[in-house]
């Protein structure tokens, strides 16, 4: 865990006024407390993109990225599968186009699974920091399949939320999918609740999905926003 790495994220973003920290930002807080998330480049110039996309390698995903636009698919800043040096040129000066100069462009690993999860933090009223767990993606709207437990939690906590929902048993050995790693997922819940506990200034944490790849859990997609007692639609 390295807390004063993701303080010093949170207050940059505090002193330049925002009220959300970009994608990769997020990701950094994340993986500071051991949260795993997908391997990526911020990239701001085209000059820097060969060696990015070198490092990350093909297959990947190109993502719109400022702390200005949480609703990325919508505003058709994401590619996946990009799977050429041609492809990403395109891609990079598509999205860079729609941005208008208002971020950079993610260059990141395409994690590959059909199981996908959510994971985040929200700030009740009376109970304060309470992390949420369930199914992700599409069906995170459409289902609302999802449990919650006040911080700060124990394991059996982070085990009970994923015996709570449903569709739990998306978790077990399913049609050629191995069960997922409940230990791994337990930890990442476990985390979530470190963070709302430990930097009062993040309102609302959003994973979502978290892909299970094999049966392993990675965070693809993440918004953090600050300000407590700030409510927002994370809804990407």
């Amino acid at each position: 865990m390295n807390e004063e790495t993701a303080r010093q994220v949170i207050e940059t973003a505090q002193r330049q006024g925002r009220s959300a920290l970009s994608e990769y930002e997020a990701k950094q807080v994340l993986a500071a407390y051991g949260i795993p998330v997908t391997r990526e480049v911020l990239v701001t110039g085209r000059g820097a993109l060969a060696p990015a996309l070198a490092q990350i390698g093909f297959p990947l995903v190109m993502k719109g990225c400022s702390p200005d636009i949480a609703h990325k698919t919508e505003k058709n800043l994401v590619r996946v599968d990009v799977r050429s040096e041609a492809e990403a040129n395109q891609a990079f000066d598509d999205i860079a186009a729609a941005m208008n100069g208002s971020g950079g462009v993610l260059v990141q690993e395409m994690i590959s699974g059909r199981r996908e999860l959510v994971m985040g933090l929200t700030r009740d009223p009376q109970f304060g920091a309470c992390v949420m767990f369930g199914l992700g993606g599409i069906f995170t709207e459409i289902l609302k399949d999802i449990s919650f437990r006040k911080a700060p939690l124990e394991k059996r906590d982070a085990l009970e939320m994923m015996s709570d929902i449903k569709g739990h048993k998306i978790l077990q050995a399913v049609r050629g999918m191995p069960a997922a790693d409940r230990d791994r997922l337990a930890h990442m819940l476990i985390a979530i609740g470190q963070i709302g506990l430990a930097l009062p200034a993040i309102a609302e944490i959003d994973l979502n999905p978290v892909i299970l790849s094999g049966d392993r859990p990675v965070a693809v997609d993440a918004l953090i926003v600050l300000g407590c007692g700030l409510r927002h639609n994370s809804t990407r």
